[in-house]
């Protein structure tokens, strides 16, 4: 299985990256390619809402990375975003990722079947605290007829390494073992 692995953190030691790297450790030894988009680090502005979506034979008109991830989503089996929550939603640094998702739909792209992951952490112990990131993906996922493979929700990690005080990353890595 192809994985499209999406990270919206700017903390590589941080604890959702620690998950991240935990189900794609596990997806790899399974035996799964994995491709990794540490949006972040990357140059992604968001949706312009121009409706130009593939008319320069680009998923977006606006050429940044983001195009380089449509690719990868066009020919993967799964795709998988990991983030923590910043303010009680999905952080802006992969929130351009997933609203540009529409110039797939937009350029007429069958994206539909395939499978979808969820990897969330947060500093409150409130799990409602991650309905701002699960909701719109789920709700994304619905829309574009995506499978929701899993979902691993960890509140209460804040500092880098607070999620070894959890089970975030075991759950990460049987996450992984659903992806076959």
């Amino acid at each position: 299985m192809k994985i499209v692995v999406i990270t919206g953190s700017p903390r590589r030691n941080g604890n959702s990256f620690a998950m991240t790297e935990a189900f794609i450790k596990r997806a790899e030894q399974l035996g799964n390619t994995v491709q990794r988009f540490d949006a972040a680090f990357l140059k992604i502005g968001g949706c312009h809402a121009c409706m130009t979506c593939y008319k320069t034979g680009k998923a977006c008109s606006f050429d940044d990375d983001f195009n380089n991830i449509a690719n990868a989503i066009l020919e993967a089996d799964a795709v998988v975003y990991t983030m923590p929550v910043y303010w009680y939603s999905i952080p802006a640094q992969i929130k351009g990722v997933i609203d540009r998702i529409f110039s797939l739909v937009v350029g007429g792209k069958n994206i539909s079947g395939k499978k979808c992951g969820l990897i969330c952490c947060c500093e409150e112990k409130d799990m409602t605290v991650m309905d701002g990131v699960r909701v719109p993906i789920e709700r994304s996922a619905a829309l574009l007829k995506w499978e929701i493979t899993g979902e691993v929700l960890i509140p209460g990690v804040l500092n880098a390494g607070d999620i070894q005080q959890t089970n975030g990353c075991q759950q990460a890595t049987a996450l992984a073992d659903k992806f076959v």
